[in-house]
């Protein structure tokens, strides 16, 4: 049911994985740090049985033919570019859009400055900008929680460690949540030469605190208790950021890697929030 695509753009061919017949209706998920589109792979199987067309790119960086090797190539306009250019690609004049972590702030970003271009979003672990700006700003807990972004943006320091001993700092990020074949797979995509510094760039070349304005395309946000990124106070505060039709879940005793740790009950939720508008 899974399908191998590459994606023309100006800024090169973007691979990604799809389900579901071309005239389906168009879903574009985006995937996080230190992931791959192949995150959704669970998700975008079970879209494509429904019927709906599916498919998660993986983003600048990620796709060994869309890998700038400067920090500023990484900018957020950059990667809103990149979501825009794909649907022009695919031929896709409005998608529902899904992000998980750091894709998820992409999505947002999109759904903010482009909601012409968004039927629903479906945000995962990743609150609205602005509340997680507030949080840092307010919170401690967030403030302790969001302490690792320092620690990446110190260039090639953060590659040495997170690659020592076989990968072990990058495969201890999956809390043991993932698969181990998946984690592998994930630790042999980022030890090609430039794809962890292409990885780290995006949060290199976006620094904490950027706000965008509230989001009024229908939303899912999609937070879960254990997630040791994103805490209760921004995930609470987010929906004061939705102006439009606005559902929060909550996941109890799921990580920060709810695609894949709660495979079934994400695909689930994002069939409701499509079902639903």
């Amino acid at each position: 049911m899974i399908e191998q695509l590459s994606i023309p753009t100006a800024a090169g061919h973007f691979d990604a994985i799809a389900s579901g017949p071309t005239e389906g209706r168009p879903v574009l998920l985006l995937h996080g740090f230190p992931e791959a589109g192949i995150a959704w792979e669970h998700q975008v199987a079970a879209l494509g049985g429904h019927g709906y067309r599916a498919v998660a790119p993986d983003q600048r960086g990620y796709s060994p033919a869309v890998r700038p090797e400067r920090t500023g190539d990484y900018d957020m306009s950059e990667l809103v570019a990149d979501v825009l250019a794909i649907a022009d690609a695919l031929e896709w004049n409005r998608v529902d859009l899904a992000g998980h972590d750091c894709g998820a702030g992409v999505a947002w970003t999109v759904a903010e400055q482009h909601p012409e271009r968004v039927r629903s979003l479906t945000a995962v672990s990743m609150p609205h900008p602005a509340a997680l700006a507030d949080a840092q700003r307010t919170d401690e807990d967030q403030a302790l929680r969001s302490g690792y972004l320092t620690d990446w943006r110190q260039t090639r320091t953060t590659e040495r460690r997170m690659l020592d001993n076989d990968a072990e700092a990058l495969r201890r990020m999956f809390e043991w949540r993932v698969p181990p074949s998946r984690v592998e797979e994930y630790v042999q995509r980022l030890t090609e030469p430039g794809a962890l510094t292409a990885a780290l760039n995006w949060y290199r070349a976006n620094r904490p605190g950027a706000r965008i304005g509230p989001v009024s395309v229908p939303t899912l946000y999609v937070w879960s208790t254990d997630d040791v990124a994103f805490g209760s106070t921004a995930a609470l505060e987010t929906g004061n950021w939705v102006t439009g039709p606005y559902h929060f879940h909550m996941l109890e005793d799921v990580s920060h890697w709810v695609p894949e740790e709660a495979a079934g009950a994400m695909s689930s939720l994002l069939l409701e929030q499509l079902n639903t508008h």
